[in-house]
């Protein structure tokens, strides 16, 4: 198990790496251990969501410049180990490029956010699976589609209403018997528990990785979360990582 001791400008955190997501874990070590990190900021802080840094840009960054999109020149793979990490309050996670560009979900090579998140109510959690299930189902659907799109382009040049009605039903009932097989969406009784008492982001999970969590400082993080930011949610005063270094 490794720990990584992040201090900053208003307080220190300290972060317990995921053995189970060991791209994610050795890529922080190596990065923490060059120095890599020090003297960054965290450059972007949502209230009730999370707060980020990791830009190398923004080291001495003058005040109001837009920062993001730096990086070490690369990615680090997914390694989703979900729903055992999951984004509960205090999870530390890869940032990353949208799916547009990136489908693979591949992590920022060192651009990270700690979850802040908020708490939602049971209820709340039964309608966030419903919409995850279509949201599933819609995934399932737009993949079937392009994998017949030559098909499908070739009934509409010829104005086949009938063809495209009937393949439209075929696609559909294989959607269905995918999504059975892959079953609903559901989260677990851990998930649960922590959305409805310490809170997190769920909308996030299985969708940024996860490979690690807070082990001591969430009243910085609290501190970090409610300073004021401006253009870009980036803090007002800087919130700077003094240090970040390996202490075990």
């Amino acid at each position: 198990m490794s720990k990584v001791l992040i201090k900053t400008s208003l307080g220190d955190i300290t972060v317990r790496l995921y053995d189970e997501t060991p791209l994610h874990r050795d890529n922080f070590i190596k990065l923490s251990k060059e120095g890599y990190y020090n003297g960054t900021l965290f450059h972007r802080v949502i209230k009730n969501f999370m707060i980020q840094g990791g830009d190398p840009e923004s080291k001495g960054a003058a005040a109001g410049v837009q920062l993001g999109t730096g990086g070490p020149g690369y990615t680090v793979p997914a390694e989703f180990v979900y729903p055992q990490y999951f984004h509960k309050k205090g999870a530390l996670a890869a940032a990353r490029q949208s799916d547009q560009v990136n489908p693979e979900k591949k992590s920022s090579g060192s651009q990270f956010y700690i979850v802040t998140g908020e708490v939602y109510s049971a209820g709340k959690l039964t309608q966030m699976e419903k919409q995850l299930e279509q949201r599933m189902l819609q995934s399932i659907f737009d993949s079937l589609v392009m994998e017949n799109r030559d098909k499908i382009l070739q009934l509409r040049r010829n104005r086949d209403q009938s063809g495209i009605a009937s393949i439209q039903e075929q696609l559909q009932k294989e959607t269905f018997a995918k999504a059975e097989k892959k079953g609903k969406p559901k989260f677990t009784d851990a998930q649960r528990e922590a959305y409805t008492t310490v809170g997190g982001t769920p909308f996030l999970d299985n969708d940024y990785t996860v490979f690690g969590e807070v082990e001591d400082g969430m009243d910085i993080i609290d501190t970090i979360q409610n300073v004021a930011t401006g253009a870009g949610d980036r803090p007002i005063d800087d919130v700077v990582m003094i240090e970040v270094k390996v202490i075990e």
